[in-house]
């Protein structure tokens, strides 16, 4: 409930947007995509509709004869994890899976920004729901501010366009670091994980170790990232199918993989099994701050049901506590802006950042407050770590 007014608060103040920089995007976009169109089209050998799934399946496997992957009721499946399967056996996959990142950035968040902005004050008004996500996160709508994609520089190019409303003011940004793996920590009272936070080590790294039983300079970059998928894995329910996809390994080698971490880390290890017993016994789980996730599912009889429960019974409490803790710093930040007199305003919340607008003035203390107060919202038997930065767009923030 405290929450509602400072979200209310959120959406009526809005994000203005540099319309011309966006329109300049769009511009932008239609030529690279104009430039991609010609090219798949002389790497095919003829012109056809590269967004006709079907037109594309003709092209891509009786044409040019790539293995076929998957087939539906209409001919060639040409979805985005069939294409990934077959981009190193052919040019023009990469260039038609590119191709549809830049058609989607463009319809999507150009054309759809575009469309939204109120054209009195060129701003947006994002919605914010509390009650949509299972795990208790926030929700932005009409138009969705969270996910605007990142992995693109093209896509990270579109937060140019998110400006401060008043001159001589600038875009703050302050997100939690690895906030998830500190629950996990806290939560299942792991002592290998709680040191490497209290030693500020690099989490992945130190996982890695461990798993592969190696100092921290024979780690390489190929170990880190394995350990990095582990990690997040662990925090949203892992299976050794799902690990295999993302490492493109073995279903056997991730199963591995698993034992080995859990091995190292038998204080995560004792925490899922708990975790499932207590859901089982309760028919709920909960995150730190007592909110509840009711998981019926976890006595079914179905082997896969049951199971996908098992996994949201142990990432829920995760997962939900890292939601809870940033909506209990957003009602710290909004008391103490006001119990300070600031003008600096909080305009977006996208998963683990805070997003403020602020005179230059007030940067040298949202410097040493934001981070003091969100890495205070709870505390943890880990420190919670708070990196900001500012800019003259939330481009440039981050």
């Amino acid at each position: 409930m405290p929450l509602s007014i400072i979200l209310a608060d959120m959406e009526a103040t809005g994000v203005t947007v540099d319309v011309n920089r966006l329109n300049d995007m769009g511009q932008q976009l239609t030529e690279r995509l104009k430039t991609l169109e010609e090219n798949i089209h002389r790497l095919a050998g003829e012109a056809f509709n590269i967004n006709s799934p079907k037109q594309l399946g003709v092209i891509l496997f009786d044409k040019l004869q790539l293995p076929a992957v998957k087939k539906t009721k209409t001919g060639y499946s040409t979805s985005a994890d069939v294409l990934e399967k077959l981009a190193d056996r052919h040019e023009i996959v990469q260039e038609i899976l590119h191709y549809r990142q830049l058609g989607k950035l463009q319809s999507t968040y150009i054309e759809g920004l575009l469309k939204v902005v109120h054209r009195g004050t060129n701003k947006v008004h994002t919605r914010y729901v509390q009650t949509l996500t299972q795990t208790g996160r926030l929700s932005s709508t009409d138009p969705n501010l969270q996910n605007i994609p990142i992995r693109l520089e093209e896509g990270r190019k579109i937060r140019q366009a998110f400006v401060p409303s008043e001159p001589d003011w600038v875009m703050f940004a302050a997100d939690y670091s690895q906030i998830e793996l500190r629950d996990l920590a806290h939560i299942a009272g792991d002592i290998n994980l709680i040191e490497a936070f209290q030693n500020d080590l690099d989490i992945h790294t130190k996982t890695a170790m461990d798993v592969f039983h190696v100092e921290a300079e024979a780690v390489t970059s190929n170990m880190r990232r394995q350990a990095k998928a582990v990690n997040f894995g662990i925090v949203y329910g892992i299976s050794d199918y799902g690990l295999s996809q993302s490492l493109n390994i073995t279903r056997k080698e991730a199963g591995e993989f698993i034992k080995r971490y859990l091995e190292s880390f038998d204080g995560v290890k004792e925490y899922m099994e708990e975790i499932v017993q207590e859901a089982k016994q309760n028919g709920y789980v909960k995150t730190l701050l007592q909110r509840r996730r009711y998981i019926p599912e976890i006595t079914s009889r179905n082997f896969n049901v049951r199971s996908f429960a098992e996994r949201t019974a142990m990432n829920t409490p995760i997962q939900g506590s890292a939601a809870d803790i940033i909506k209990k710093a957003m009602i710290d930040m909004a008391a103490q802006l006001k119990e300070k007199n600031l003008k600096t305003r909080l305009l977006l919340q996208v998963h683990d950042e805070l997003i403020f607008e602020a005179p230059k003035s007030e940067i040298e203390i949202l410097e040493k407050l934001v981070p003091q107060v969100m890495e205070h919202a709870v505390e943890l038997k880990v420190p919670l770590k708070v990196d900001y930065s500012f800019g003259s767009s939330w481009y440039d923030a981050k």
